[in-house]
Formats: C-alpha cells, sequence, structure tokens
C-alpha cells in the first residue's frame, strides 16, 4: 500500500507537555447528538494516535500510512471498499467496463459536493489524475505516479518520452461521466479507485503550490473536512455537511495525536483520551501486550496483515553494491528470535515479499508459492561475506550504519539484529533514529546504507509488492534495477491468464529475493485497543483502518 510507519519516542518532557496541553477536554467527547444505527448511537469524536505530523495531506505526494490515514477520511474516490475489501460505489455510483477489459466508463453520482458546496465533477477526476502524473508537479514528482501507468499514455506523460497530458487516456466526457482507456485489461484496476493517488482534487490548487499544508485551504469531497490542526500536535477532521452520504456519518469528528512514546500512548488510551490505541499508526509496548490480552480481553485485538517489515540494502554504493555482501547480512539474522523474543505479537518470518493475505490464481499467493526463497545460516553468510570482501579488495568492512524511523519497536529490532550482525558476520553496526520525514526523504534520495523499511498492500494482488521494485517505481529506494526484473513485471501487467500472471510474478520475486535488493524480516500483525461502545471501526486486510462509517452506541 504504502510506507507503514510504526511509533516513534520522544523525550519525557515532550510527552508530559503534550499529555497536559494537547489532548482532549473531556465535555468535548461527551455525546451531544443522536443519530439512527442499530441502537441508540451517540454522536462521539474517535480519538487516536498516528504518532507523527503527516508528511503531506496532498494525495498526489503522500506516500506512507500517516498521511493516508488522515486522507482517507477526508477524501473520496470513485469506489470505496466495504470491511470485506470488496469494491462499493463511491463518487461514481455505477460503472461499464467494455467487453475486452480495457476501457472503464465511470458515471458519477449528480449529488456530490466538495466541502464548500462546489459539485465534484469527472472534470476534477482528470485533473488530478493528470495532476498526478505531471513531471513538473511541485514540490516534486509524485512518486506513486507508476500506479497510473496502467493508462494510456500515462507513462510517456510522466516521463517526458513524447505523450502530452491531453494524450493521457483519461477524459471526462461530462460533468458526471469519466472514460479511462487502459494499456491492457487490468483485473484489480476497479480497487485502485479506492487508492489516494486516483482521489481527485479541487482545482483551486492550481494556484498554490502550498494548499496541503493549511487547513483552510484543503478543500476535500469524502465524508469529513478539516477541523482544527495544531502542527506536530493534533488534527481534527469534522463532519462534511456536503458530503452525498452525510446521514452515514455517525461520529463527531475524529482527532489525530501525534504522540511518538508508545508508553505515553497507552496511558492516554488507559486515562480516556484516547478511544484507539496501537496499529496501524500507533504502538503498544511490547512487554504490555500480554498483560493488557489478559485484563483487557474486551478491548485486545489481533490481526494478521497483508503487510512487509524488511530492510532496504543501499545497492548503489559500497559495500552493498555487492550481491555476496547483502546475501551474507540476510542469511545473518533469525527472524523466528525477532518475532518471538522482540516483537512478540503474533508476526511470522518472511523469506519473501508478497505476505499472506493476498489472492493468487485459486487461493492465497503465499500457499501456492511458498517463501522458500533463501535459509538462514550464519556459516554459509561468513563465507559470503568473505567472498564479497574479497571482490572489493577490502579485509575488513568499515561501521555499518542502520537507519530507522524514530520509533520503540524499530530501535528494539535494530538493536537486536546489529548485535546479530556482530556476533555472526563480526562486523561492527551503528544505529541512528530519525523524525519520519526525515527519514522519508533521506531514503527517497538513497541518503543510508541500511534502512527500515515496511510496505502494506494497495491491491489485493501480489503486483502491489511486485511493481514496487521496477526501475519505474518511484517508491524504489534502493538502487535496484534489473530489466529481466522489469520485463517479467511488464509481461505481467500484459497478461490476462491468471496462471501465467502468478508464474511471471513468483518468477519476479525469487529474482528480487535472489540479489538481496532487500531484507525481508516479518510479515506484520495488528495489534490494537479499542474502547468498548465504538461501532463499524475496522483493519481491513491490508492493516489500514477504516473509521468513515463508524459510530458509537452506548
Amino acid at each position: 500500500m504504502k510506507f507503514k510507519l510504526g511509533l516513534s519516542s520522544l523525550a519525557a518532557v515532550m510527552a508530559i507537555v503534550l499529555l497536559v496541553s494537547g489532548c482532549t477536554p473531556k465535555d468535548e467527547n461527551k455525546g451531544t447528538e443522536t443519530g439512527e444505527s442499530s441502537g441508540a448511537a451517540s454522536s462521539k469524536v474517535f480519538r487516536m494516535n498516528i504518532s507523527t505530523e503527516p508528511p503531506t495531506l496532498d494525495p498526489a505526494q503522500s506516500q506512507d500510512q500517516v498521511s493516508f490515514t488522515v486522507l482517507n477520511g477526508l477524501y473520496e474516490g470513485l469506489t470505496r471498499k466495504d470491511e470485506n475489501g470488496q469494491n462499493v460505489p463511491g463518487i461514481a455510483e455505477k460503472w461499464d467496463i467494455s467487453e475486452d477489459g480495457k476501457t472503464y466508463t465511470f458515471h458519477l453520482r449528480t449529488d456530490a459536493k466538495w466541502s464548500n458546496g462546489d459539485p465534484v465533477t469527472a472534470g476534477d477526476f482528470e485533473f488530478a489524475w493528470k495532476r498526478a502524473l505531471d513531471p513538473e508537479l511541485k514540490p516534486e514528482p509524485s512518486a506513486y505516479a507508476y500506479q497510473l501507468y496502467y493508462i494510456v499514455n500515462a507513462e510517456s506523460y510522466n516521463t517526458g518520452k513524447g505523450a502530452t497530458a491531453d494524450q493521457v487516456g483519461v477524459k471526462a466526457t461530462d460533468d458526471h461521466t469519466l472514460v479511462v482507456n487502459l494499456n491492457s485489461p487490468t483485473p484489480y484496476f476497479l480497487s485502485l479507485m479506492s487508492f489516494q493517488t486516483f482521489f481527485p482534487v479541487h482545482k483551486s490548487v492550481k494556484d498554490n503550490e502550498a494548499w496541503a499544508a493549511n487547513a483552510s485551504t484543503i478543500i476535500s469531497n469524502g465524508p469529513f473536512k478539516m477541523g482544527d490542526w495544531k502542527k506536530n500536535t493534533s488534527i481534527k477532521i469534522v463532519p462534511n455537511d456536503n458530503y452525498y452520504a452525510k446521514d452515514q456519518v455517525k461520529l463527531a469528528g475524529v482527532e489525530f495525536y501525534e504522540v511518538a512514546d508508545s508508553a505515553t500512548e497507552l496511558s492516554m488510551y488507559q486515562t480516556d483520551q484516547l478511544d484507539w490505541a496501537g496499529k496501524p499508526t500507533g504502538e503498544i509496548p511490547a512487554d504490555q501486550l500480554e498483560g493488557l490480552k489478559s485484563s483487557k480481553p474486551d478491548e485486545f485485538n489481533q490481526k494478521g496483515i497483508a503487510s512487509l517489515y524488511y530492510y532496504l540494502f543501499n545497492t548503489t554504493e559500497k559495500p552493498f553494491n555487492n550481491e555476496k555482501i547483502r546475501k551474507a547480512f540476510s542469511m545473518a539474522i533469525s527472524r523466528k528470535d525477532i518475532t518471538e523474543k522482540v516483537t512478540r505479537a503474533g508476526e511470522l518470518p518472511a523469506y519473501g515479499v508478497v505476505p499472506p493475505g493476498i489472492a493468487g490464481e485459486k487461493e492465497e499467493y503465499r500457499k501456492e508459492i511458498p517463501d522458500t526463497f533463501f535459509e538462514e545460516n550464519y556459516d554459509d553468510a561468513k563465507k559470503l561475506l568473505a567472498d564479497g570482501m574479497a571482490e572489493e579488495g577490502v579485509t575488513k568492512l568499515p561501521a555499518i550504519k542502520l537507519t530507522f524511523n524514530t520509533n520503540d519497536n524499530h530501535k528494539k529490532i535494530a538493536e537486536a539484529i546489529a548485535e546479530m550482525w556482530r556476533k555472526n558476520l563480526g562486523v561492527e553496526v551503528s544505529i541512528e533514529n530519525q523524525e519520519w520525514g526525515v527519514f522519508l526523504e533521506n531514503r527517497n534520495k538513497l541518503n543510508y546504507q541500511v534502512a527500515r523499511g515496511g510496505w502494506g498492500a494497495d491491491y489485493n494482488d501480489p503486483m502491489t509488492y511486485i511493481d514496487l521494485f521496477t526501475s519505474k517505481s518511484g517508491n524504489n529506494n534502493t538502487g535496484f534495477a534489473n530489466k529481466e526484473y522489469d520485463d517479467l513485471v511488464a509481461k505481467a501487467y500484459a497478461s490476462t491468464d491468471a496462471k501465467e500472471r502468478m508464474s511471471l510474478m513468483s518468477q519476479a520475486e525469487k529474482l528480487l529475493i535472489d540479489t538481496r535488493a532487500i531484507m525481508p524480516i516479518y510479515y506484520y500483525s495488528d495489534v490494537f485497543l479499542e474502547k468498548k461502545g465504538f461501532k463499524g471501526i475496522f483493519i481491513d486486510y491490508k492493516g489500514d483502518i477504516d473509521y468513515t462509517r463508524g459510530y458509537y452506541e452506548g
């Protein structure tokens, strides 16, 4: 889906300040209205933690789970996802697909409006998609532009290879009809319509490059609109009275706190300052999990999700330009020890890229194609390291720097892996934490040696993980570029045969793992606490939270 955050740690004084001055006053969260649901439903503000300031609230620029969590309340695409992950009508009330699977015609509802009262039109979608493809987009081109490459001439326009914006295969034929022409049939294209890069944006953004940095200039079309934004402290969104289904919005608002320390987050939950603690954008201290499972059985939740935790190697610089050295580092850790002794939340050791829960040809991809691509072996790792250093003409590696975004769990994992590398390979490792926005920028610019990564599904198909590592992907932050890999992905894009597609993607996955451009560590499991009384708020198969139809029933 996008980069997964995990949580951060702050100095104690900052945590205290936040607890004293940043929490929601108790009387603000009392039920003041009555809605209609399966019983007496009070309109309450739902309070959760996102741990850090979103790097951006521009759908075209966003690439991380923190930003997505807020954006999913502010905007709505042509479709939505229900609790079962099925596509349901969003701004489009219906659609037609041509017999050859290459033309989608979306019919927009006539009562869709922006939060300022302007009508939402097909032209807004055409504008937004072409804006995301614009190679001159400011402040920087969209990292997710490649997700639109399924559309005719989208790649050519985005990469400056001849096509103009007018030649891109998305056209608003009138205010309520959007016609999209694809290069080839894409079985999961409809699923992408609820993904953030495909959200519409109001055309007023053309005149203000900084529009997404100020609550007063964010005009949205979703169930909620911007309320109060206290930078680096909290964001509050409130119901959008112009939303076409405003009667389905039962919450009085959603308040996102930016609390970086997991112990502080848990304390806020226990003292009724949060209604939700933990994943997807928060963290519960690992040493508290067993106790909470026993003491709060009605509030404690644990769910396996389709997401991957991994480390990236910067393959463009020594020593990780050497494949044998990358393999050595990947083989010299114990994933079992990490999941059972460090994270302790039900994660599964990972030896591939595609996690469980993603559809394959007839059943789950991971059941059809097990991730038996390699095994951990410390003796073999030492030999590979020695061979790799010999190829590079060195007898000793300089200290390796391992970078992660500030987070209690990431720090513990980094410390454990650094110690495994010291013990099993004899290399010195320093670890460094960075604030989320700084970390993303450094990783995007390949300003690291080894860095933490996390990826969740954008749609339910292995391709959401496989095409991440093509040379065309704006989210490929490894420097890995392999023509054979790109060709396998291109063939899978073009294929309409499910069996052939899965075979091509499994070949690509094996090639990627064989080169060890990344080091898979584990497949995620989400653990979270939810206060009694809240209904209709759920974590989907890929680990994203949906609060848009939530309500409180006390």
